[in-house]
Order: C-alpha cells, then sequence, then structure tokens
C-alpha cells in the first residue's frame, strides 16, 4: 500500500514531477522535470478533481460551508498539473521527509501561509488515477448538479456488520447439513457394500452346500449328477427291520434304504413269500427264514438274492414299536381302512382306527393299524400298512443325530450286533430328515405267485433302488444261478439245485414258466460272466452253444431256462 501522507507532511524542491515506476514495495517513485517540460507534455485541461478554496464541498471541513463560486467563462483557469492534484505552486515529493512550506491551495480550507499544516484525521493517502474524462460545465444561468464526491473525501474503513453474525451462523448451518448429507451417502454406501457381501457369502454357502450334498445340476462328487449317475455307482446305506407281532404272531420285513448319492430315502418292503435259499441250498421263503435263520443268516440269503449290501438288522417288536411312536409324539398318516380294537370284549364296539386322511395315530393304533390284515386281503395289503408306520415314525423322528440316539436308548432294546445305539440313531436321522423334506418313497418289491424275482419286474426296485445289478462276486465267492422251470416237470427244479449247490454255485429260484421250451438256454449280461455261464452249463450237462448273452435275473450272475432238452440223469 502507498505511504499516507499530507500536503504539509511533502515538500517542493521547484519544479514538478512524473512517475517513472514503482518499487519492489508497490511505492510509485518520481523524478523532478522542468515546467517547459511538463507544459509540452500536458496540455491545460480542466481537472475534475481539483480543489480550489471555496469549490464544492468538504466534508471534513469545520466551520461554515463556503459559498460555491460562479462561473466566469472569461477567466483562465489554471493548468491542470496531475502531479500536482491539489493545485499547489511548489512541486510535491511523495517521499520527502520533515516539514516544508508549502504555498498553495489548502484544500482543506485552510491557508496556504501557514506554514506547516496539521494532520487530518481519517484522511487517506493519496493514490495516483489516470485522469477521467472531461465533465461539462454548467452554462451561464444554469444551477449547478449535484455536490461532487471525490474519492480522497471518504475512508474505507473494515465496520463491523450486525448481520455478519448470522451469515456465519447460516453458512455453518450449510455446512453441517452438507456433511450430515455426505455422511448418509457414506453410510450408505456402506450399507450397500455389506449387503452385498452378504448376499454374496450367502450365495457361495448355498453353492457350496448344494454341491457337497450333491444337489447341484451337473456337479456331484462323482463329476455328474447325482440323479443322472448309474445306479451301480451310487452309494447306498440299507437297514433290515423285521417287525415281530408278540401278539399275534407272524412277523413283517422292511429295507430301510438311504441313497446319499441321489439324497433319497426309500422304505422297499419285502413279501413274506420272497423265495430266498437257505445255507443247506435248500428253497426257503423270508417268511420261514426270519423264523428259523434269525437275522443274520436272513441278511445273508437276502444280499444273495437281491444282490445289496445291508449293513445291519433292525428286531423291531410290536411293544417297542408302540413306545416308539408314544416317544416321538404320535404319527400321522392316511388310513385305508377301520380297524377294530383288539382288546375290546364285544362285536360291534367302536373301531380303535378310523379310516380317513391325516389320522393322528398313538402308540397302541400304530401297532394296530400295522398288523391288521382283514379277511379276505392279501398279505401285501398289511405289509404296505407297517411301511405307512415307519414312513409315519420318520417324520416326527428327530432330524439330530443326539437326539435320535437319546429316543433309541431311552427304548432300552437289546439290539443285533453289530447295529449300536449310536448307529441306529444316527441313521434314522438322516432318514427323518429326508423324509420332513418329501425326499422320501415307499416301494413294495413285486414278486411271482411261487415268490421268485422276474427279469423284468423286480428292475425298478433291485437294480433302480438297491442297486442289486452292481453287486460282484468277490474272489472265491459263488456264482449266483437263477434257475427257471420250463420243463413242464416240477421236479426238474430240485435236481438242478442239487447239482449246482454241489458244482459250488449259489442256487436262486427263479421260478416256473407258463409253457414249456424245446431248448435250454444259459443266460449273462456281463461279458465278464460268460466263462461263468460256460462252467454252469457243463455243469447241468447242457451244450456250449447253449450259453448266449442276454436278460439275467435280478441278483443272479448268471439265468437258466431249463428247456425239454435237459436232462437231469446227464449232470
Amino acid at each position: 500500500m502507498n505511504d499516507r501522507y499530507d500536503a504539509g507532511d511533502a515538500g517542493y524542491d521547484g519544479g514538478p514531477y512524473e512517475l517513472v515506476g514503482y518499487d519492489e514495495y508497490g511505492r510509485p517513485m518520481y523524478r523532478q522535470v522542468s515546467a517547459q517540460q511538463a507544459a509540452q507534455a500536458q496540455p491545460a485541461a480542466y481537472d475534475p478533481y481539483a480543489q480550489q478554496q471555496g469549490y464544492g464541498y468538504d466534508p471534513y471541513a469545520t466551520g461554515q460551508q463556503p459559498p460555491a463560486p460562479s462561473y466566469d467563462p472569461g477567466r483562465q483557469q489554471p493548468a491542470y498539473d496531475p502531479y500536482d492534484p491539489y493545485g499547489s505552486q511548489t512541486p510535491y515529493d511523495p517521499y520527502a521527509t520533515g516539514t516544508q512550506d508549502v504555498t498553495g491551495y489548502d484544500p482543506y480550507g485552510q491557508a496556504a501561509s501557514s506554514g506547516q499544516q496539521p494532520r487530518v484525521a481519517e484522511q487517506t493517502a493519496y493514490i495516483p488515477q489516470q485522469a477521467g474524462p472531461a465533465q461539462d460545465v454548467p452554462g451561464p444561468g444554469e444551477s449547478g448538479a449535484a455536490p461532487d464526491y471525490h474519492t480522497e473525501q471518504f475512508a474505507f474503513v473494515e465496520e463491523p456488520d450486525g448481520d455478519s453474525e448470522d451469515v456465519i451462523d447460516w453458512l455453518k448451518f450449510t455446512e453441517n447439513r452438507t456433511e450430515r448429507r455426505e455422511e448418509a451417502r457414506r453410510r450408505a454406501r456402506s450399507r450397500l457394500i455389506a449387503l452385498l457381501v452378504v448376499l454374496a457369502l450367502v450365495a457361495a454357502g448355498g453353492v457350496g452346500y448344494l454341491w457337497y450334498a450333491g444337489k447341484l445340476p451337473g456337479l456331484s462328487s462323482g463329476g455328474t449328477d447325482g440323479a443322472a449317475a448309474p445306479a451301480a455307482a451310487q452309494k447306498r446305506d440299507v437297514l433290515a427291520v423285521h417287525l415281530h407281532n408278540t401278539a399275534g404272531g407272524g412277523t413283517l420285513t422292511a429295507l430301510l434304504v438311504d441313497n446319499t448319492t441321489t439324497q433319497q430315502g426309500t422304505t422297499v418292503l419285502l413279501p413274506n413269500s420272497l423265495a430266498l435259499t437257505g445255507d443247506d441250498g435248500s428253497a426257503t421263503t423270508l417268511a420261514a427264514s426270519v423264523d428259523d435263520d434269525g437275522t443274520s443268516g436272513t441278511r445273508d440269503q437276502l444280499d444273495t438274492v437281491l444282490g445289496t449290501s445291508i449293513q445291519g438288522t433292525w428286531r423291531l417288536d410290536t411293544p417297542y414299536l408302540q413306545n416308539l411312536v408314544d416317544l416321538v409324539g404320535d404319527i400321522e398318516t392316511d388310513t385305508d381302512t377301520d380297524v377294530p380294537d383288539p382288546d375290546a370284549g364285544k362285536k360291534g364296539a367302536a373301531p380303535l382306527v378310523h379310516k380317513g386322511r391325516d389320522q393322528t395315530l398313538s402308540g397302541k393304533m400304530a401297532v394296530a393299524y400295522a398288523t391288521y390284515r382283514a379277511s379276505g386281503e392279501p398279505e401285501n395289503a398289511r405289509l404296505q400298512r407297517f411301511g405307512q408306520v415307519l414312513q409315519g415314525v420318520l417324520r416326527k423322528m428327530s432330524s439330530d443325530p443326539a437326539s435320535a440316539t437319546v429316543t433309541v436308548r431311552t427304548l432300552a432294546q437289546i439290539l443285533d450286533p453289530p447295529l449300536t445305539d449310536k448307529d441306529l440313531g444316527a441313521f434314522l436321522a438322516k432318514l427323518a430328515d429326508l423324509a420332513k423334506r418329501g425326499d422320501y418313497k415307499t416301494a413294495l418289491l413285486p414278486v411271482g405267485p411261487d415268490g421268485t424275482l422276474g427279469a423284468q419286474t423286480g428292475d425298478s426296485v433291485v437294480k433302480d433302488i438297491l442297486g442289486g445289478t452292481a453287486k460282484s462276486p468277490g474272489a472265491g465267492s459263488a456264482v449266483r444261478v437263477s434257475v427257471r422251470n420250463a420243463t413242464g416237470v416240477k421236479a426238474d427244479t430240485d435236481k438242478a439245485r442239487v447239482v449246482l449247490l454241489n458244482g459250488g454255485f449259489t442256487f436262486l429260484e427263479g421260478g416256473s414258466a407258463a409253457g414249456t421250451e424245446t431248448a435250454s438256454k444259459v443266460l449273462y449280461a456281463d461279458a465278464a460272466d460268460r466263462a461263468d455261464a460256460t462252467e454252469v452249463a457243463k455243469t447241468l450237462g447242457l451244450p456250449e452253444s447253449a450259453v448266449t448273452k442276454g436278460t439275467v435275473s435280478s441278483g443272479a450272475d448268471v439265468s437258466v431256462v431249463l428247456g425239454s432238452d435237459y436232462a437231469p440223469s446227464a449232470s
């Protein structure tokens, strides 16, 4: 900023000055010029800012304001000197120090000959400016215009404003509001990112679970979809259940199957007429095997006929079934008939179980329904009711292995080795989970009138559910041979059984054909079984030309159809 100065603070040393530049602090620098050079450089002109005594209004002057002078066009006007803005006759030195006698016009109304002039309060420093355009001078008889105010008459001082606090408060409010909005946006973005991360983790966990469970389409532990995997390649856990009716006698048998590959549970109902082969090679039935051979012998015979692998056997007497239903809290099932109360003392009493949908059965009612067979009904009707009760129990059983094990132990039942309480509880818990999810079904094993499995009828259960064809004889195990009699002579079946058993083969009852056939046939399904089929033909005294590839009965390695050319005496 330029240094402030007063007319009385700077002296003149005989001539006017001209501006030559500014120093490093921005202050103007002048040099002295002669009056002749000044007159040649600056023509005379009207100075609108020139201060003359008695002209204009001085807001800082004290006393009475002098009247404005009249304009005389004939009077000679002093020439305007841009380097002497106050119209003094003495050159002005802005950087002169000390006091100087300044003669000439005093812009603030004091005498020019008074020597040193006192400093006027609030007087601002003179700032050299470029001269503005000439102003029109009023003519004779014209009134003067509004008072002419000059820059040097004002003091620019920063004064406190009463509204400044309000403005600051408003600015703070606006700033805080903007910050709050930005913070809200940041929080919203953070929440959105967190939500996306959670969804991604949930999706990844779901896909991982589906992959682990083998339910992810196109993927499984074997590299293919579980449902599309061959039946032989699927993994199954099988448990045989024998229900012993301690009150009315008789047994009912079912297989509980957990297909861990397809995540499907199934109860396979086995008719009591199912033909089995005893340890001595004699023909027997499932019912007779359960009564005579017990659990372990029957399990081995079922493995032989069905070609499956049963891990354990659960003997369930009717009192334990009743307690089991009561422990799980009753069951619901659709009943197909009214069941009378076995403890009723007279006829015509109200039935214990009513026919209808979604009937709730207690332990006693469940046992009565599972073992009931009306007069004239086939044996399979009772077997199917037993299957309904088993599935109802699984739906009410806990899916937690520990809780299911506690339920089993509460029965206080002695299990047949190698089955343990923990193994049975864990197995039932897995089936219970499948039953609650709706991935559980009941299937009846179809058998012929003679109890044998047909080549086609048993495939839907033995092959698809049990994977019976997947079982291959181990090293040193006997070849399973199914014999079907088409000679028309029933005794030929027993003769062929004796011959095969003596030859080290396992005999499977294949039943009798409806008609007779001329030529005998020895069939094998896999090329690896051709050598065994040839050995069977030799054992039975049949020509090697009888060996051919064809359809084999379920559970058998080789099937034999005895024709009219079969001669028992030749074998």
